[in-house]
C-alpha cells in the first residue's frame, strides 16, 4: 500500500502554496480560487491544501499537540540549507536553530499552527 496524499487545513492557501513550492520542492497542480490547492512532490505524493474557509471558518485551524509533518534531508548541510532559506520568512515561525535531536539532526518551524520538521533520515 502506498500513501497517496495528505490533506492539510490552513487559513492562507496561497501562502501554503508558496511555502511548499518555494522551500519544499512541491509543484502546484491546481489552485482553486485560493480556497483549495493540490501539489505534488516528484509525482509520488500529493498535498491537498484545504482552506479553512471551505469549512466555513476564518480562524487558523488547530492541530493536536505534537502533530507535525516531516521532510528528510540527505545530510546536516541540507538541513542548514533549508533553515537558511526559511529563517527570515515573515509568514513562518522558526523557534530554534538546527541541532541534534533524538537520533537525528534537524529543526522545527511553524506555518500558521502547523508544525513542520526538517531533519536527516536517522535510519
Amino acid at each position: 500500500m502506498e500513501l497517496n496524499h495528505i490533506n492539510l487545513v490552513v487559513r492562507d492557501v496561497d501562502k501554503a502554496v508558496e511555502l511548499f513550492s518555494t522551500h519544499m520542492g512541491f509543484e502546484l497542480i491546481i489552485n482553486r480560487n485560493s480556497k483549495m490547492a493540490v501539489m505534488e512532490n516528484n509525482k509520488k505524493f500529493a498535498l491537498v491544501i484545504w482552506g479553512q474557509v471551505m469549512n466555513n471558518e476564518e480562524k487558523e485551524p488547530d492541530y493536536p499537540k505534537n502533530f507535525h509533518i516531516g521532510f528528510y534531508q540527505e545530510d546536516e548541510n541540507s538541513v542548514y540549507h533549508v533553515y537558511d532559506k526559511i529563517k527570515d520568512e515573515l509568514y513562518l515561525r522558526v523557534e530554534d536553530v538546527p541541532k541534534k535531536m533524538r537520533n537525528t539532526f534537524g529543526f522545527y518551524f511553524y506555518f500558521e499552527n502547523l508544525m513542520i520538521e526538517i531533519s536527516v533520515n536517522p535510519f
